[in-house]
Parts: C-alpha cells; structure tokens; sequence
C-alpha cells in the first residue's frame, strides 16, 4: 500500500482508465440502462458489464444498451485495451477479467447452472485493482457477486447494490447485502453520481498532515478512541496514512465534509462502528501467495526444521499472524504434509498450527473452510484433487488439513502471544503498522520462537534494526532463522501484549478491590466441583426415551458404547447383567415420579464384582422435568458375596428355589428375544440408512438440477427482455413506415416472389378493390378498374428481369394513373417479390387536354 498520505481522489488503473464492474442478471437490462444513461459525459470510467446469458445464443444486450448511452457499446475480446469513456459487454459463454489494463476472455470452468461470471470479474478487479475496485451488483436471482464483492471489500475497494425493493429479482442484491460488503444501497439511476462524489470527493478539511500519529488531529483521535471503546482494540499504532484512507473514503460514502462530523455520526450510530473497523482490517489473502517464498518454505525451511526437531518436546508448533480468512494457515499445512511424504517414516513429524486474526468473520469463514472456485487459479490441479473436496458453490478443505490447524480471535497487539514455535508467519501484516509498533513487535517474535525458529515476513518487510535477533535464509530473502545468541540490548526489549492493555484501560473500567475478608463470590461454585470431582459416584442423566444428556464421573464399568454407529442410549450402552433390571427401574421411576433402588446387580454373570443402582425421576428443576438420574455405587465383593449368602441361606424353600430358576430361564429367553429384536431393528436401521443416503444423493443431484434450471430461467429472463424490446422497436417502425405510406397520398401495393398480396396502403382502394382478407391472394384474381390487360405480364417481366417499368393507364371510372413496377429489395439486397404504385395523374391528364383543345 502507498505510504504517502492522499485521499483517494482517483481510481485508476496502471493505464489511467477508471474501471467500474457491473453485475446483473434476470430483469437486470433496466437498471443497466438506467444506470448507463445517467452516466455524465466525459466521466473518464470504463464500463465492464456481466449478464448472465444462454451460452448457445448470441446476446442483443450490447445493441439495447447502446440505445441508452452515448458512450461506444462493445461487445469484450481477447486482449483489447480498456479505454475510458466505454462500455464492455461480456459475450456468451465466457467469463471476463482484466489482466494490465486489458480484457482477458476465457471458457467457464464451470458447468452450466453453477457458473458465476460475477464473481469471476470481480475478484479480478479486486486482484488488479485493490482498493481502486468498483464493484456494482443489480436485479438478479441467486447469490453471484456476492463473494465478488466481498473480495473488492477486502481490498478497500468500492461496493455498491441495488437497492432490492427496485428490482425486478431482489435475490442478488439481497445476498450482497447480506453479506455485510456492500458501502452503498442505491437506486441504479442514483449510482453514476454517488460513484463520481466519492471517487472525485476533496479530502475533509481536517485530516491530519502526515505521520507520526502523534501528530493526529482530534478528531482522528475521537474516531480511534470510539473505535477502542466499541471493539477493545487499540488501531493507534497502525500507520496514520492507511487509517486516513479507509476514514475518509467512509466519510465520502455518507457524503460528510469533515472528520469531526463523521465522528459526531459514529457517536450515533454504533452500527457504522462495526463497518468502520471492518473496514479497516486488512483482507489480502490467497494460496500459495508468493510461490518462491513457498519453494523455499518447503525445500529448506520444514526439513530443516524437521531434522531438528526433538520428538519428546511435542508436535511442532507454527503460528499464522492475521491468518484473515485461512489460506496461508492452510497453505502451510498442506506444504507441510508434501514435505512429509519426501520423507522417510522415521523422519517423520506431526505439526501444529495456530492461526489468528483480529476479524471475527474473518476467523469463522477460516473455520468452516470453504472456499468458492476461483481458487482453482491459485492451486495446481493435484493439490485442488488431493487436499480440497468439491461443493456445488466452490470447495471444501480436506479433513486432514482442516485438522492441523486451530483457529482463534487474537489481537496480536494486546494479546499475549503464542510460544515454544517453529516457525512464525507474519506475512503483510506489519506494514500496514507504524514504525514503534514493528520495533515492539520483532522482538517478541523472537521470544515466541523456540532457538533455531524460522520467521516469515512479507515481500515488503524486513525485521529493521533487530538485526541480531533473525539471520535471512538468503540476502533477498523474507526468511529469517532466529539467532540463539542474540543481544537483547541491540534488538529491543521484549514488551508483552499484556502490559499494554492494563496500561490502555480507562479509570472508568478499574474494579474496585475486595474486601480482604470477602470471599470470592465463585468460591461456593468452585468448592462444589472439587466435591463432585472428588467424592460424587458415576452418574448419567437420560431423557425419557433413554437417551444420555449428561455424564458424571466415570461410567465405563457400567456403560460401553455399542458397536455400529453411534448411538447415546442408557438401553444400548448399559452392560448386558443389568440392562433388563435398569430398563424396568427407568421406566417405573419415570412413571411413577419415584426413586428406584436396585442392590448388589452383577455386572457379569461370571464375576463376583456387584453395583448398586439408583435411578430417580427428576422433577425440580423445571427445565430438567421428565428425566431421570441414574447413579452407580460400586459395592464390595465382601459385601456382595455376604449379601448373596444371606439371601441364599435364608431361601431354603424349594418351591421358591424352583420358582427363581423358572425366573431366570425366563429371563434368559427374553434377553434372547431382544437380542433377536435388537439384530432386526439394527437391519431395519441400516437399510433405513441406505435409503437415507440414496434420498441424500437424490436431493443433491435435484439442487444441482434446481441451480442449472435456475441458471437457464435468469438467462431465458434477459433473452425475453431483449426479445421484448426489439418487437417493441420492429412494431414501433412498422407503424412509422405506415404512416408515412398514408401521408404520400400514393396508393401502393406489395406482393411477394409469388405475385401475392403482402401488403396495400389505404389508397389502393381506388383502384384494386382490397380487403385484410386479400392477403395472400394471387394478383390475378383481384378485380381493378384499371383498363391495363397486361399488368400481370409486366410484373412477371419486371420480377425476372429486375428492370422497373413505368405506364400510364385510365380507369373504367375516367381516372387516369402513373403505374410503376418495381423489385422488392431487402436489406442483404435479396429480391423478395415486387412493389406497385399508383400515382393520380387525372388533374394533369385534364390539364393536358383542355390545352390541346385550345
């Protein structure tokens, strides 16, 4: 980023050309020309137009627009020079970026139905372009230029959307909206004008007038400190430049003329707070930015670090420094596992990463690793196969990769940092901090990182005079080994994170101290879980259907998971001794809103091990009624084997020996049965989950059908407005070119190759009696009054020889006219039958013979 203090008073590219992208799709042909035709003249932008189009049809979109504007329509080709003042439309079947100032045209990677030509140009302007993007998204079904703008958003770029109760298909411009990356929400006639406000805005009269902040005007200061007060962080120590730029352009966006009243409106409105501070963070990110830097990441850094590394102290351990959305974190993880596989297993080594980054979106889109797929530019086509899995809206990390790395906020100026490193990645993050902020910060990366630790810098960063904390890979290299031996006199001393938040906290926000005598008011909570740690017997709560909610202690003497797919039932889990007894104790307890004691139940028919077993139904709380708690007391094989003595000798009455023997088949019969019930309703599960699969898969192929029909309904949707308009403007010239028949007062008559009747004027009445019925009828059957036999030869001669001929004929009704016979001509000059006209010649006729007379 330029470091020079300016207000961003042009957008321009390499080539001086304002480019702006716009982004429509069905009913979006109106708010294009709306748009376009309040365009002012001499604007000196560039216009790069995506509609989505039928990849089989050729587009009148360029032809429509160009209706709406003065400006040159053209429709985009490969490699032509953008030139301002213009207007490109993209063609069927391709997807448009810019690449150094020209058009750059390519085959959709895609299939039809999951195109998104949008985001294809957008991110290109974003890549070229960065904080001078223009993104603009109109009418239009589905989500495309969502993410497009989201990436000129990340740039510092401009974002602007249809405001959707004024579009015809709100889908589009809600989804940008949503997305939280849109500056502007205007009407498309509204938009040439707010672009041009912001782009050609003055700077407010009171910026400040350059570095250090120190000399920050005060009501950059109230803006900074709104913005600590609201978020917890402190942007003080960024460069003042870059946050000048991003205020000022949020300054243009509200049409504020000072950064006072800007802050006066951010004191209103904490919601422009959050834009501001997401404005301010720095989106910049890809795969495998840099491949040298990666080349050499891989080929000297990792195995370096891998040989060295002791196998007892852990993992390796990496921390990724403002990660924003996960792709250098990923990148590292994946570079990390190709390394592995060069590697022999004894050299093996298991890498831990941590990835942080002050935005919380930023830090949640990481987490979920999904990536839409324009990735595929930035990977090769084996790592795209092997590390990522492909969704219908882009990719989806692999599972092993995703695994690697731990995602969390963390602000590396107020935090404290992670330790015990390998390797430190802080790619294009220092530059955009002031010069004592990078001082604090280089030291500290060098007490993160363990001796012989590797440091990854930006391609614009060097670790300044702490010269004798980091050693290059190479003279022009942004690798750095730490150095063991380090002064720390030289380099800096080490200041913590921590320091610097006690010292930032306002008086207002210091707790009072306590009472010496007053306890902690968590010390009741903190002795009942020493107690319940320490003393409390293995507990389970269940719901009433069995199902396990809460686990206490430990339970895997009573309760083991089943085999198959997971399944959290007290049924399913508890051991097979005591499964019958427990089932019916939970479901007296249950019943009966009672407790359920249950003595000396052997949890294995061969072993001498006992538990009791309480189960009681939950009624206080209100929140856990209807459950049940289950506890297991484990009872000593002494007490057990006594209590069974007890019962055995006092049981000496056959009858009753009998009759528990007969319990006990029984019982045996019954595990069996449910067993055999257990067996089936497994079967029946695991053809229920075939079957869920199979709707599973079903379901997916009718999005993906549901996506392509609605891909083909936005393009049917522009070809109808094209379509539409172009009879409108066929219809309005057939009604001029009638009119102007009927204005000459010349009867006319237009037959076709085959001497039929196409069309008459009304005049042809006087002399060839026609109807709308005629149409189609041969000329000679028509009655005339006409004294001209060989009307029908001369119109066969003239239509085989092309030459006009020209007769005046008298009417039976004593008129007289000039009757010429022409070929009909089309535009492409095609003979398509022949042209009569009848010209009144009787006033002239009687003229001449009165002179005669005389």
């Amino acid at each position: 980023m330029d470091d020079a203090l300016s207000f961003p008073t042009r957008i321009t590219t390499p080539t001086g050309v304002l480019i702006v992208g716009l982004g429509a799709s069905a009913g979006g042909l109106g708010p294009l020309e709306q748009f376009l035709s309040n365009v002012p003249a001499a604007s000196g932008f560039a216009y790069l137009v995506v509609q989505h189009m039928d990849p089989t049809h050729k587009t009148l979109l360029g032809e429509l627009l160009q209706r709406a504007t003065t400006m040159p329509v053209h429709e985009a080709v490969e490699g032509k020079r953008i030139e301002p003042d213009s207007v490109y439309v993209i063609p069927p079947d391709a997807e448009m970026t810019i690449l150094a100032g020209a058009l750059h045209l390519a085959k959709p990677a895609e299939p039809r139905g999951q195109r998104l030509p949008i985001d294809v140009l957008f991110g290109s302007l974003a890549r070229e372009l960065g904080d001078r993007s223009i993104g603009v998204v109109l009418s239009g079904m589905g989500s495309d230029g969502s993410q497009g703008l989201q990436a000129i958003k990340a740039q510092g770029g401009l974002t602007l959307a249809q405001q959707p109760e004024s579009a015809q298909f709100d889908s589009m411009p809600r989804s940008a909206i949503a997305s939280g990356s849109v500056d502007i929400v205007a009407l498309p006639a509204d938009m040439p004008r707010r672009i041009s406000s912001i782009v050609g805005a003055q700077p407010p009269s009171d910026l400040p007038p350059a570095e250090p902040p120190e000399l920050a005007s005060a009501p950059l200061e109230a803006i900074l400190a709104l913005l600590h007060q609201h978020t917890r962080h402190d942007l003080t120590l960024y460069k003042s430049n870059t946050l000048v730029r991003r205020i000022a352009r949020r300054i243009a966006v509200h049409g504020l003329d000072s950064m006072a009243a800007y802050a006066d409106f951010l004191r209103a409105n904490s919601q422009e707070l959050d834009l501001l501070f997401k404005e301010m963070l720095i989106g910049v990110t890809s795969f495998f930015r840099d491949p040298a830097v990666w080349l050499d990441v891989q080929d000297k850094v990792l195995p370096a670090l891998m040989a060295q590394h002791d196998d007892h102290s852990g993992p390796m351990r990496a921390w990724v420094v403002g990660c924003s959305t996960g792709e250098e974190a990923y990148s590292l993880a994946i570079a990390f596992i190709e390394v592995l596989d060069t590697l022999p297993a004894a050299g093996r080594r298991e890498l831990q990463i941590f990835a942080t980054d002050i935005n919380a979106d930023a830090i949640a889109a990481a987490r979920a690793g999904r990536f839409a797929s324009t990735i595929a530019h930035a990977l090769t086509s084996q790592r795209l196969a092997r590390f990522f899995s492909e969704r219908p809206d882009g990719y989806q990390i692999d599972k092993r990769v995703r695994d690697m790395v731990l995602f969390a906020q963390h602000d590396v100026i107020m935090d404290p940092p992670f330790t015990r490193l390998d390797i430190l990645s802080c790619r294009n993050l220092l530059i955009y901090f002031g010069a004592a902020l990078q001082r604090r910060l280089i030291p500290l990366f060098h007490y993160s990182l363990r001796p012989g630790g590797a440091l990854l810098l930006g391609g614009s960063e060097t670790v300044g005079r702490a010269q004798s904390l980091f050693h290059p890979l190479d003279p022009q290299s942004r690798l750095y080994w730490r150095s063991d031996n380090a002064d720390g006199g030289v380099g800096g001393a080490v200041v913590f994170p921590t320091h610097r938040r006690q010292a930032t906290r306002s008086n207002s926000q210091v707790a009072p101290v306590a009472h010496m005598n007053t306890p902690p008011v968590n010390l009741q909570a903190l002795a009942d879980q020493l107690l319940l740690q320490s003393h409390s017997p293995p507990a389970v709560l269940v719901n009433d259907g069995g199902d396990i909610v809460y686990i206490s202690g430990r339970t895997g003497r009573y309760l083991e998971p089943a085999a198959g797919k997971a399944n959290w039932n007290i049924h399913v889990m508890a051991r097979p001794a005591i499964r019958a007894q427990l089932a019916v104790a939970l479901r007296t307890a249950l019943q009966e809103k009672t407790s359920i004691e249950l003595r000396a139940l052997r949890l294995d028919d061969d072993d001498d091990d006992a538990v009791d077993i309480t189960v009681q139904a939950v009624v206080q709380p209100k929140s856990l009624a209807g459950m049940a708690m289950i506890v297991f007391r484990d009872v000593p094989a002494e007490t057990g084997r006594r209590r069974r003595r007890t019962k055995s000798s006092s049981s000496a009455d056959p009858s009753v020996t009998e009759e528990l023997l007969r319990s006990r088949e029984e019982i045996n019969a019954l595990r069996q049965e449910m067993r055999a019930s257990q067996e089936e309703l497994q079967a029946a599960n695991e053809e229920l989950q075939s079957t869920n699969e199979e709707l599973q898969s079903a379901n997916e192929e009718l999005t993906t059908s549901k996506e392509e029909g609605q891909s083909m309904n936005e393009e049917l949707q522009t070809i109808n407005g094209e379509l539409q308009t172009k009879l409108d403007d066929l219809a309005l010239a057939q009604s001029d070119m009638q009119n102007l028949l009927n204005s000459t007062d010349i009867a006319t008559l237009f037959l076709d190759k085959h001497l039929n009747v196409r069309r008459y004027t009304e005049q042809i009445a006087r002399v060839i009696h026609l109807r709308e019925s005629d149409i189609g009828r041969p000329l000679s059957e028509l009655a005339s009054t006409l004294i001209y036999p060989e009307l029908h030869a001369d119109v066969k001669e003239t239509l085989r020889t092309l030459a006009f001929t020209e007769k005046q004929i008298a009417t039976s009704d004593g008129h007289w006219f000039t009757v010429r016979i022409m070929p009909y001509r089309t535009l492409a000059n095609v003979i398509q039958g022949v042209v009569i006209t009848f010209v009144d010649i009787t006033v002239a006729k009687e003229l001449e013979s009165r002179l005669r007379k005389a």
